[in-house]
């Protein structure tokens, strides 16, 4: 019973699934709070609205 629970290995994909949005969240979170210094949550969307549609995001 223990060498089957060893060699099992369903649960690795959903582990690794897990650890790569993590990766991504943390990248996303990193790459945006450049953007987000002093404004509120509704500014930094309106800002990358602007910056999506072309405008010079200065």
């Amino acid at each position: 019973m223990f060498k089957s629970f060893l060699t099992d290995e369903s649960g690795a994909q959903v582990v690794e699934y897990a650890l790569v949005i993590a990766v991504v969240s943390i990248l996303l979170i990193i790459a945006l709070r450049p953007l987000a210094t002093g404004t509120s949550l509704s500014d930094l969307v309106d800002r990358v609205f602007t910056c999506l549609g072309g405008v010079e995001c200065g």
